[in-house]
């Protein structure tokens, strides 16, 4: 599990599919309103309490971003009306949380190589599997490639290839999108082969 900060009332968490497990819950166990989803729910905060102060008592938002084969982003996001306002009523306990749970799934595939070198030999790979999508975007000295659901033929191959050259990336597409840089727009991994790979 990943915590950042996001702003003075707002974080996001990373957690990978094999920290469900190890709490006991499956990706199918989010979307059912479990006391094992709250207790993670509360774990989660207690740790974002500890790693980086963040304090939520009251109402809380938290947005929960299922993403394939990569584990889930939560963005947890604190009233601070509703937090101003219970600090002033004695009637609240201090262990009173009250979420709000939004849940969404998808489809897409989003891995960040560290290298060009990287993505190069992924298209090695991927051309003579017929695998030619993909958007390819840099973003911090790194590079992301973007496999949107239209573009995946067989989702399990594909993530065991790109697993062997890169890992699942921990910030969203939309991020990427917004403050990276659009390399290739479409059918990146054709392009890649031919021009570095092609003879």
């Amino acid at each position: 599990m990943r915590l950042e900060r996001l702003n003075h009332n707002k974080i996001k968490i990373f957690l990978t599919f094999d920290d469900l497990i190890e709490r006991g819950l499956t990706k199918e166990d989010l979307w059912h309103d479990s006391i094992k989803v709250h207790q993670l729910f509360r774990d989660m905060i207690e740790e974002a309490s500890e790693e980086l102060g963040f304090e939520a008592n009251g109402a809380i938002a938290v947005e929960v971003y299922s993403l394939q084969a990569q584990g889930m982003v939560v963005i947890v996001t604190k009233d601070v009306e509703s937090q101003d306002h219970d600090d002033e009523d004695d009637d609240f306990s201090d262990d009173y949380i009250e979420m709000q749970v939004t849940l969404d799934e998808s489809d897409d595939l989003f891995y960040e190589f560290h290298t060009f070198e990287d993505v190069i030999q992924l298209s090695s790979r991927l051309v003579p599997l017929n695998i030619l999508s993909g958007k390819l975007y840099s973003y911090n000295h790194h590079f992301y490639l973007l496999f949107e659901e239209d573009d995946i033929p067989d989702s399990e191959v594909l993530i065991s290839i790109l697993a062997e050259f890169g890992n699942s990336s921990t910030i969203t597409k939309y991020k990427v999108h917004e403050y990276g840089k659009m390399l290739i727009s479409e059918r990146s991994i054709e392009d890649i082969y031919r021009y570095f790979l092609k003879r």
